[in-house]
C-alpha cells in the first residue's frame, strides 16, 4: 500500500516589481501525518524555505480565499491561465513588517497532487493517534 505521495512542480516567485522567478517546488504527502503537505522551494540546488501546509486548506484555496494568518492561500486567473496564489509571512524584521513571499502555482497541477493524497488517505477519514501522541508529550516532559 502506498503511504506517501510526491510531486516535484516548478513555481514562481513573485519579486516586487521585478517580476516572476522560477523556484522549484517538492511537494510531499505522508499518510502517518495525514492533515498536513510539506512545501519544499528550492532555487539553483538551494533550500529557500519549508513550510508545513494545511492539506484541506490547500483544496480550500483552489476554490476561494482562505486563511488569516502565516499562510494565505487563493485562486487566481490570468486569461486561461488559472493559479494557486500563495502568501506566506515569516519571521519579523528589525523595522516591525514581516519577511512576506508570494508564491505562483498551476492550479491544475496541484489539484492533480491533491487528488493522489485522497488517494493514500481519503478526505474525512484522517485520524490522529492522540494517545501516542500524549504518551510522546508526557516521556519528554
Amino acid at each position: 500500500m502506498i503511504s506517501s505521495v510526491h510531486k516535484t512542480l516548478v513555481m514562481e516567485l513573485m519579486s516586487g516589481m521585478s517580476g516572476r522567478f522560477p523556484v522549484l517546488t517538492h511537494l510531499e504527502y505522508d499518510a502517518t501525518d495525514p492533515f498536513a503537505v510539506t512545501a519544499s522551494f528550492s532555487h539553483e540546488g538551494r533550500l529557500l524555505a519549508q513550510w508545513r501546509l494545511d492539506r484541506q486548506m490547500l483544496a480550500e484555496g483552489l476554490l476561494g480565499p482562505v486563511g488569516e494568518g502565516d499562510v494565505r492561500l487563493r485562486p487566481q486567473s490570468t486569461g486561461v491561465w488559472h493559479e494557486l496564489r500563495l502568501e506566506l509571512f515569516g519571521d519579523a524584521h528589525p523595522d516591525g513588517g514581516r519577511h512576506h513571499a508570494v508564491i505562483l502555482a498551476w492550479a491544475p497541477a496541484v489539484a492533480s497532487f491533491l487528488e493522489e493524497t485522497y488517494e493514500v488517505v481519503e478526505l474525512g477519514s484522517e485520524t490522529v493517534g492522540v494517545d501516542d501522541f500524549l504518551a510522546e508529550v508526557i516521556g519528554n516532559a
